[in-house]
């Protein structure tokens, strides 16, 4: 008999327990499944926020070259004009038209943020490259000669001067 009033409170505190147990469980459960939907809401939300700024992206680029094209139509309005003088053979009307065109659309380019590279000077590897060295009175890499004209946008070089550069003196 004395083992039977053992046991009874003994099942009555595991069953309990298992009560406790499935209850946390369950507990547990929901909160998972509400961080799993938490997560998936999370990955939407990043997804769209992804796609709205490759829109915008695109959009913007889509208005800077919008931008930079009606810029460009003078420009082409001018070098038209200029070959309609040329059929008309007006040579000076020519070299004043493809000056105007050749202004004209520096003039865009720098309003785009276009700057020559300097070359008056020494030789620097990181805005100039050197296609041919020569003897000369000048110093070692000083530039002598421009062969073709450099440019950077900002601080980015998008095409570096081209040049010949100085050896010294001959001996």
């Amino acid at each position: 008999m004395a083992s039977e009033e053992t046991t009874g409170p003994q099942e009555a505190a595991a069953e309990k327990a298992l009560e406790e147990l499935e209850e946390r469980v369950a507990l547990l459960e929901r909160e998972r499944d509400e961080l799993v939907d938490d997560l998936k809401r999370v990955a939407a939300d990043f997804d769209n926020y992804r796609k709205r700024a490759l829109r915008d992206q695109e959009a913007l680029i889509a208005r800077a070259h919008e931008r930079l094209v009606k810029e460009l139509l003078p420009v082409v309005d001018d070098l038209e004009r200029a070959l309609e003088a040329a059929e008309e053979h007006e040579e000076a009307k020519l070299e004043e038209g493809v000056r105007l065109v050749h202004r004209e659309l520096r003039d865009a380019l720098s309003k785009e943020g276009l700057v020559e590279i300097e070359t008056d000077g020494e030789f620097d590897p990181h805005v100039h490259e050197a296609l041919l060295t020569q003897p000369s009175e000048e110093d070692d890499g000083v530039i002598l000669q421009v062969i073709q004209k450099g440019y950077r946008l900002g601080d980015r070089v998008l095409r570096p001067a081209r040049v010949a550069v100085s050896q010294g003196p001959p001996e």
